[in-house]
């Protein structure tokens, strides 16, 4: 892209003011990053500009921010960090957003010039390296093309199929004037209007589908960041053509419309693949028709024709796999153009009522195979099913969900329904620890509407530390936790592969107790009859709250819940302690007086942390536990247990002499049994929160 620019120079304007008046220029409103020294000089240059700073906890967190508020707003945000070790922790974002075709601009400090090429303090090759991930990439070294540069990179990251863009800036590139009169008196651009396709294209893919007798559209995230759902709603009820949307894009159409057949991918009913795979005709409309999409490509179905609706479409051709008509367009300016092309069109009425028999029959199915609660469970703790039910009676129809990876996410993908474009946020790519960060932007874009991140154990645990991030922006999210201490979608492949369950079990963590200690509300959930409560009185809190779901590990997937034969043995060395409460300890009051008898220390597992010794008293079944014991009195080995059954308590022995004489290695008696214990979307200004939750159907489809 070449654009002609005024030749009078702009006295004193540093590379990182002209970057940051080009951000301006780009539509960004908000930066996220995680500080460092390599890119001061842009920090400073973002608020004079109105341009917000949001501090994440780790760089992953932040990218993962950025890439949802693109989703949401169909505008880039930045996100800023330093070098080599920031950049590598970005990555996993900048590879989320190419495959969600979301816009992001990605900018990380470099080492200065001079030291380029002498492996300084974490230099890598910052282009070569990390940027083979991005759409476009370029490191800044001569300040004289820079500016040409940038915005050739700010070009990229919106023209034809978005996507994340990467710009290396040396340390002292900064700081070098230029008399460059790009982004001069930058002004937020208005909104983009695509232009219209060309109308016999249009009604080439019309009467390709409406002389179809099972068609079907297959409508994904072009049509989200269009703003197209209504005019999607109008084609699909002109034509009598059901809509399935692509995976993690299930607000794309109305749930609740009777011509919605469900979300392709991971976590789809059965009824979902075999409509795909047995209609006539497919409409792909802004989809990129990705491997979970199609079901490992098995869709469109070889002797199905086909029209490819996107910016960059498939080439059409003859060939299997190719489609009939391939049209560069964006969707919603293809479903307005279409939209006009049919008013007034007469329509085959035996074709048209046949059509509408078969949709009601293939709706009915559809809702009899997406009943997720409908399964008998007396515990242990919650049955998956009943929380997606418990979510779906409880949030409004504008409240933004985000999900994590993980099997967890199946139950939301068939069980939830989305009533409005711009409510669903889940990563494309599969990378855990996107649903807390998701949800974060989303409270940042729309901080008047309801936000909730669902997410399993592990991936909340990767990017949790951003708990404290929303507390420190006073942010409502609330994060509902599946936990089954289970990497449980790779123990389902393993399981399903043959495999050993090697690495997928995990300890215990007591989120709701993580969540108070980053300043938000925390609350444990053992059983369904809690769940409900907990989920009401953490929506009204307005604030960040984490819901800790015990999940039992048997439930497998949406599909599979496993018997007790099939059930893989936990690792010995995992030891779940004894549930918290989810109310603070009353520090006045007087401990209950124990009804056991004091431990002895041969009994005991120990631990040296920091100079104490840290005792877990064990009830133990056939099982005899050997200490040996310094001269000093401390532990130093504990040998094998045959198998731990339950953990009691734990107690801390800060007089380690007074529990076990000195000797030799000497044997433990026999433990005695302890007592059982007892236990789209605009921006809001943030300066201003938007009053009010409800929203126009307008006013929705602008949000998409």
């Amino acid at each position: 892209m070449t654009t002609e620019h005024p030749t009078a120079p702009v006295p004193g304007r540093t590379i990182a003011q002209l970057l940051a008046d080009g951000l301006v220029s780009a539509g960004v409103e908000i930066a996220f990053t995680v500080p460092g020294e390599s890119f001061l000089p842009l920090l400073d240059a973002l608020p004079p500009r109105g341009i917000r700073v949001i501090a994440a906890r780790h760089e992953g967190g932040a990218g993962f921010m950025a890439e949802a508020w693109g989703q949401l707003t169909g505008r880039p945000a930045a996100v800023i960090v330093t070098r080599a070790v920031g950049a590598s922790n970005l990555a996993i974002a900048i590879h989320t957003a190419r495959q969600g075709s979301t816009p992001l601009i990605a900018i990380v400090g470099q080492v200065r010039r001079d030291l380029l090429g002498r492996e300084a303090f974490q230099e890598a090759d910052l282009v070569g390296s990390i940027g083979k991930l991005a759409k476009w990439a370029v490191e800044l070294r001569d300040p004289a093309v820079a500016p040409g540069a940038i915005e050739e990179a700010f070009h990229r990251a919106v023209d034809g199929r978005p996507g994340p863009v990467l710009i290396s800036v040396p340390e002292d590139v900064f700081t070098e004037t230029t008399p460059d009169r790009r982004f001069a008196n930058a002004t937020r651009p208005t909104e983009r209007r695509d232009p219209e396709p060309a109308l016999a294209r249009v009604m080439d893919i019309l009467r390709l589908v409406a002389a179809a007798d099972r068609p079907v559209i297959l409508a994904g995230g072009g049509v989200l960041r269009s703003r197209g759902t209504r005019d999607l709603v109008r084609l699909a009820e002109v034509l009598e053509i059901p809509v399935v949307a692509g995976w993690r894009r299930g607000d794309v159409f109305p749930n609740d419309h009777r011509l919605y057949l469900g979300m392709a991918g991971y976590g789809s009913p059965p009824a979902v693949r075999e409509r795909l795979e047995e209609a006539d005709v497919i409409l792909v409309l802004g989809s990129r028709l990705s491997e979970v999409t199609t079901f490992g490509y098995a869709v469109p179905a070889p002797e199905a024709r086909w029209a490819h609706v996107d910016r960059e479409p498939r080439a059409a051709g003859s060939d299997d796999g190719e489609p009939v008509i391939s049209l560069a367009a964006d969707a919603d300016a293809f479903l307005r153009a279409a939209v006009r092309c049919l008013a007034g069109n007469v329509h085959d009425k035996d074709r048209y009522d046949a059509r509408r028999d078969a949709n009601a029959r293939d709706r009915e199915r559809f809702v009899a195979e997406t009943v997720v609660d409908a399964e008998p469970w007396a515990g242990p703790g919650v049955h998956p099913g009943r929380v997606v039910a418990a979510l779906q009676a409880a949030l409004s129809p504008t409240t933004v969900l985000t999900t994590d990876a993980g099997n967890f996410a199946g139950w939301v993908a068939r069980g939830f329904r989305f009533r409005r474009p711009g409510t669903f946020l889940g990563p494309l790519s599969g990378a855990m620890g996107y649903g807390l960060p998701a949800a974060v932007a989303a409270a940042l874009v729309a901080p008047d509407r309801p936000v909730v991140a669902v997410c399993g154990d592990g991936g909340f645990a990767m990017t949790m530390g951003e708990l404290e991030t929303a507390v420190r922006y006073q942010l409502p999210v609330v994060a509902v936790v599946f936990d089954d201490r289970r990497y449980g979608m790779i123990l389902d492949h393993q399981l399903r592969g043959g495999h050993e369950s090697v690495g997928t079990t995990l300890g215990h963590v007591d989120f709701a107790a993580v969540a108070r200690a980053c300043g938000a509300a925390g609350y444990t959930v053992d059983d369904d009859a809690e769940l409900v409560p907990a989920l009401a009185e953490a929506l009204r809190e307005r604030g960040p709250a984490v819901i800790h779901l015990k999940v039992d590990p048997r439930w497998l997937s949406v599909d599979r819940r496993l018997d007790a034969e099939e059930e893989p043995a936990r690792e010995a060395e995992v030891v779940e302690p004894a549930p918290s409460t989810t109310e603070e300890p009353d520090d006045t009051a007087e401990p209950p007086p124990s009804t056991t008898e004091e431990p002895d220390a041969a009994v005991l597992e120990a631990e040296i942390v920091a100079g104490a010794v840290l005792a877990t008293e064990l009830d133990v079944e056939e099982a005899q536990i050997f200490a040996v014991a310094a001269e000093d009195g401390s532990f130093v080995e504990i040998t094998e247990i045959a198998e731990i059954v339950r953990m009691e308590e734990v107690v801390e022995l800060t007089e380690v002499a007074d529990a076990a004489e000195p000797s030799e290695a000497t044997e433990s008696p026999e433990p005695t049994e302890a007592s059982e214990a007892t236990d789209p979307i605009e921006p809001a200004e943030p300066a201003e929160p938007v009053a009010g939750e409800a929203a126009s159907e307008a006013e929705a489809d602008a949000t998409a």
